[in-house]
């Protein structure tokens, strides 16, 4: 019988972050994984730091009682409260800043950059101490669009409410030299669409995912040639727009197991 392997466990506040679980899954294929998407206390980015660290701490231990062997972060609200801590409970952690500033550097030509976010991540600066470290010069311009997450878990892509609404986030830098920005929200992917959209062609459009799964492949061991895979997803509550939104985000990723849980 195959010995199923240690998993790499991931959270958010709801089910954005199933667009980093999708690309791992797709690019890591001998990796297992856990989900948690916290819908119950969706969403994390109009709470305290003290809050959200809270709730992060609730589904980490969750996620060690699971075996896992390294947990992401795919939420950038929860990562700017853990954005110093490389490990919990010596398990260690990814968060999804980082990785998201490194890939940014690489594109802008201008130094001059724009991450959308949630108000909790914009108020810690969490990105724009990233940039610092790497670059003093470049230019920050951190932008709050709380109206998005709760768009992106109705699942109202290609909406023109949701376009009107980015359009009203972004348009202080519509007609400024940034040229790229930064997706500061795991939610943010599923209305990549719409953003693309209202920045225009000139403007790049990065996340963390690409660099991420770089940043697991070098760090972790890969699992056992011959141990079973597996994807489960837990969520702390289940919403009329759950499996639709799971389907478009996953797509032909196979997942073994959802189960709704209490923290």
């Amino acid at each position: 019988m195959e010995k199923p392997n240690k998993p790499i466990g991931i959270f958010d506040s709801g089910l954005g972050g199933l667009t980093v679980l999708s690309s791992l899954a797709k690019n890591l294929p001998d990796e297992s994984f856990i989900y948690l998407g916290d819908l119950a206390r969706l969403p994390y980015g109009a709470k305290s730091p003290e809050t959200i660290k809270k709730y992060a701490q609730q589904i980490m231990d969750r996620l060690i009682k699971e075996d896992v062997k390294a947990i992401v972060i795919a939420c950038n609200s929860a990562s700017s409260v853990f954005i110093s801590e490389s490990s919990y409970h010596e398990i260690p952690l990814f968060n999804v800043i980082e990785p998201g500033v490194k890939d940014a550097l690489r594109h802008t030509h201008s130094k001059k950059i724009a991450v959308m976010a949630t108000v909790a991540t914009t108020s810690s600066k969490a990105y724009t101490k990233s940039f610092h470290k790497s670059d003093q010069n470049i230019q920050v311009t951190e932008i709050a669009c709380p109206l998005l997450v709760p768009l992106a878990e109705q699942g109202w892509i290609n909406d023109e409410l949701t376009k009107l609404s980015i359009t009203r986030y972004l348009e202080p830098i519509l007609e400024s030299s940034i040229d790229t920005v930064v997706l500061g929200c795991t939610h943010y992917p599923i209305l990549f669409n719409d953003i693309s959209f209202v920045l225009g062609e000139k403007v790049a459009l990065v996340d963390s995912r690409l660099e991420l799964e770089k940043l697991l492949r070098s760090q972790l061991l890969a699992s056992q040639e011959g141990s079973q895979r597996f994807i489960k997803i837990y969520v702390t509550d289940m919403t009329p727009q759950f499996k639709g939104l799971v389907n478009k985000l996953l797509g032909d990723v196979k997942v073994d197991m959802f189960e709704v849980i209490n923290l």
